[in-house]
């Protein structure tokens, strides 16, 4: 840890806590001003929308012009579109709330490459553990947005205008650490000068393939249950107030296993540790499965934040195997693209089902890909020299 990294992780904490924030309230005032209810989670959607549409601008972006002016180019992005969703919510346009969290996708697109960032501020030797350790940063994010959301909700006249307006501030926060963060220098590509080999070649690599979908089904189910879990609770006569405390220790069960996942992946490999998040989903199924209270709301949210981590850590590291220095961009960019694309379908169908077929069917469905990460993680596991991909 130096200086810089601990800089960036701050910078995770706040982007953490612009998402928890989202995910709070988002559905709930798209419940509210949506002419239909099926349509709650679309300002949910429009933030991942927005984030896949976002993937290739924000790659060439940073090839250009470097991670730190991307970076900043993503907090004003932020800041900008949350004061168009608190005059949104104040007007109550559900249109214009969903087209300010499309636009606000461009911050996130932006902020998914601060764990890739990581590993440049420190020697290569170190990579694992600066990945896990600005994903750490994360925990601030678990503490400051479910209570920011609940603080923020009667700011104004129009309930959670104020939280809103409270992420303008958390962007302008993020805007001012990021200008103290030194990255190494940028060189940007000299015209005609080698860009590596070709995505499709990359994209045949089976550890490339096996990141990616483990990195795009295992967020997908993330996001699929998390962003339904606001309106289940609320279904179910649970107050806000608990709602908020299930997203906070959802959240905590993401970021914290981020100060050992990196040793765990250093010490065992990429694949064993995802093995285990992918365990750890099913065990949140099952307890989602078994009732609604609020402590199976709880205990299932919990285990589907550190299965995530596992996953998600691990596949993050998994890709790094695959590519040049010169094909970074392209390829994480390549890796978000299928991450937001699913999130987006997730965050559709999250509302849609949760309202129409209920929390248990919603569960149920989120087993197949599950199936499907598990089934890939054994047969990159059976090819040769797996520890390779450590």
């Amino acid at each position: 840890m130096n200086r810089h990294l601990l800089l960036l992780a701050i910078c995770q904490a706040l982007f953490l806590t612009n998402n928890v924030t989202f995910i709070a309230i988002n559905g709930l005032v798209g419940l509210q001003l949506a002419p239909l209810g099926w349509m709650a989670t679309l300002p949910v959607m429009g933030y991942v929308v927005g984030g896949a549409l976002s993937t290739t601008p924000v790659a060439r972006l940073q090839a250009r012009l470097g991670r730190k002016t991307s970076f900043q180019i993503g907090l004003v992005v932020a800041a900008l579109s949350a004061a168009v969703g608190a005059w949104a919510v104040s007007i109550g346009s559900f249109w214009l709330l969903v087209a300010a969290t499309v636009v606000a996708g461009f911050y996130n697109a932006n902020a998914a490459l601060y764990r890739f960032a990581g590993p440049e501020l420190v020697g290569t030797a170190f990579k694992e553990k600066a990945i896990s350790l600005v994903m750490a940063g994360g925990v601030a994010g678990a503490f400051i947005g479910p209570n920011l959301a609940s603080a923020t909700r009667t700011w104004l006249d129009v309930p959670f205008a104020g939280a809103y307006v409270a992420l303008v501030g958390v962007a302008l926060l993020g805007l001012l650490v990021m200008s103290l963060i030194r990255f190494p220098t940028h060189v940007p590509p000299v015209p005609g000068a080698s860009t590596g080999r070709p995505m499709a070649e990359i994209a045949r690599q089976p550890a490339f393939l096996v990141a990616v979908a483990a990195g795009a089904l295992g967020f997908g189910v993330m996001n699929l249950l998390m962003a339904a879990t606001p309106l289940a609770m609320q279904q179910c006569g649970l107050p806000f107030e608990s709602a908020a405390l299930v997203l906070e220790w959802h959240v905590l069960g993401m970021f914290v296993p981020a100060f050992f996942t990196g040793h765990l992946i250093k010490r065992f490999g990429a694949l064993p540790v995802m093995g285990v998040g992918a365990v750890l989903n099913f065990a949140c199924v099952a307890i989602a499965l078994s009732g609604v209270e609020l402590h199976q709301f709880l205990g299932a949210l919990l285990l589907l934040g550190v299965g995530w981590n596992f996953l998600y850590t691990g596949a993050t590291t998994l890709l790094t195997t695959t590519y040049r220095p010169e094909e970074k961009t392209r390829v994480q960019g390549t890796m978000d693209f299928w991450v937001f694309s699913t999130m987006a379908v997730t965050s559709f169908a999250s509302g849609a089902l949760v309202t129409t077929q209920g929390w248990f069917w919603l569960n149920v469905g989120s087993l197949l890909p599950l199936v499907l990460v598990s089934l890939a993680l054994f047969w990159l596991a059976a090819k040769p020299s797996p520890k390779a991909y450590g």
